[in-house]
């Protein structure tokens, strides 16, 4: 696997990204982290990624040359509460279901906590969906993150999570 800048060329692939975890989603029943509507074609979903494409903390993996998923680093999301120390946060991941159980979304996690170290921040945080099975939660403390405080946006229920780089 490699992981590269990702910038506004790749803005189609990382909504086409999205577009895929969303029909998986919709599949499970599972509407209420992304709705069960395409990325592409919606503006404020196509802005959204055309903000991390020009942010210099967008990163794509690939797999065999395909673009297989997407994180993007920065500041906390206007949401979310700022740490009280230096933190790198995430604010973005997606993996192209075509390469679901290759570990993608794990080596960006894994590449976020190393750029952290880089820059010297000791503090990744990010938040997700907590709703319907919680699975999602579950998948950020599998990869190292601790529950740090549970929040909601609108209807939305979200966990925030940290993980602590040594």
């Amino acid at each position: 696997m490699k992981i590269r800048a990702g910038g506004p060329a790749d803005v189609a692939a990382v909504l086409g990204m999205f577009d895929s975890a969303v029909a998986w989603l919709v599949s499970q029943g599972r509407t209420g982290q992304w709705g069960s509507e395409p990325f592409t074609g919606n503006a404020k979903r196509t802005a959204q990624v055309e903000e991390w494409a020009g942010s210099g903390g967008m990163r794509i993996a690939e797999l065999d040359g395909r673009p297989a998923g997407c994180v993007t680093v920065g500041a906390p999301l206007a949401y979310v509460e700022p740490a009280p120390e230096p933190e790198l946060y995430v604010q973005g991941l997606v993996t192209d279901q075509r390469f679901a159980g290759h570990g993608v979304g794990r080596a960006l996690l894994d590449w976020a906590a190393e750029e952290a170290r880089r820059r010297g921040v000791a503090l990744l945080r990010v938040d997700c969906y907590a709703g319907d099975d919680g699975k999602l939660v579950g998948y950020y403390e599998s990869c190292g993150f601790v529950r740090e405080a549970t929040f909601t946006v609108g209807q939305w229920p979200g966990q925030l999570l940290q993980r602590r780089i040594a």
